[in-house]
This record gives structure tokens, sequence and C-alpha cells, in this order.
């Protein structure tokens, strides 16, 4: 199934639009910038800055207000990358590491977890192997705070990619994307 996002200039799907059906690494020889979004088909996750760096929110849906957007949690008011999440069949497989370097505690992870330290007793989590399926990983308990999108490899520090963030939970992207 293809994914396809709509972005426009302004708000309330205003102004010139760019269409995208596949990643894009920089939104900026398109457009200036981008004031609300429509997610046609599939699932995108949108980045505040080029080359899927910085901030990043999980996109379904329609978005007429990117500023408005803010109040909710997100963290930025500009798109400057997207990525579009394939559906992923079958089953989810992560492990995840109390230190980087996949030191210390690990656990088998197979479904969402809302809160890593009352689960697992594990008072932090520093790295992972995503071996299966699509996952979004939160700051804090409860899937609140900044996110990212984790696809199957290994990230050997999330220090190193997210300067200093560490994860507290997280569920699998089991949505038709």
């Amino acid at each position: 199934m293809m994914g396809k996002i709509t972005l426009y200039e302004e708000r309330n799907f205003q102004g010139r639009s760019y269409e995208c059906m596949s990643d894009c690494a920089d939104m900026s020889s398109h457009m200036s910038r981008s004031q609300s979004c429509r997610v046609e088909s599939g699932c995108f996750m949108i980045y505040e800055r080029n080359n899927y760096m910085g901030n990043q929110y999980f996109m379904r849906g329609e978005y007429r207000d990117m500023n408005r957007m803010m109040s909710m949690g997100m963290m930025f008011d500009n798109i400057r990358s997207c990525r579009m999440i394939p559906y992923h069949k079958g089953q989810f497989r992560m492990k995840i590491y109390e230190r980087e370097n996949f030191g210390g505690q690990s656990y088998d992870l197979m479904d969402d977890c809302d809160n890593v330290q009352d689960r697992y007793r594990m008072s932090d989590c520093q790295s992972c192997n995503v071996m299966d399926g699509h996952w979004l990983m939160y700051e804090q308990p409860q899937y609140r705070g900044r996110m990212m999108y984790m696809r199957p490899g290994e990230y050997k520090s999330f220090r190193e990619m997210m300067s200093g963030q560490r994860f507290m939970s997280m569920r699998r992207i089991t949505d038709m994307c």
C-alpha cells in the first residue's frame, strides 16, 4: 500500500502544496514552509529538520494548523522532512537495554510497554535492537513526550541520536500504514 501526504504552505490546506508518496529528506526545495498537512493514505513521520533530524511526530489524518499541534505536544511548527512508514504484517520484536552499546539489563518486547520502569524495573533505556516491526519510542511513561520512530536495526546510543534523550515507553505501529 502506498502512502501519500500533502503539505500546504498555509493553514486550513491553503496556499501552495506539495504531494509526497515516499521519504523526502529535504522539503525546502519544494516549499518554504508548511502550516497544514493531510495524510491521505498510510502513516508518516514528520521532522523539524532536513535529513530526518530533530524532533519528530507521527502523522495520520488531517492537521489544519501546525501551530495548534504545538499545544498538543508537537515541538515544532514547520516540516522539513518526512518518512513514510510501511505497513508491517507479522510479529513485532525488540530487545531493549538499560545502557548504551547493548549493556546492562535487557528485555525482549513483543507488545507495547507503557512504562519501562514499572514493568521491568529499569531506570533507563539507552539502546535497543529492533528485529521485527516498526515502533514509536517515547521519552516519558504512558506514551508521552518526544517520540522517535524505530525501524528494524541496531540503535547503540539514544543519547547520541537525540542529544541526551532516553525512552521510558514504547508502542508498536500496528495501523494499516
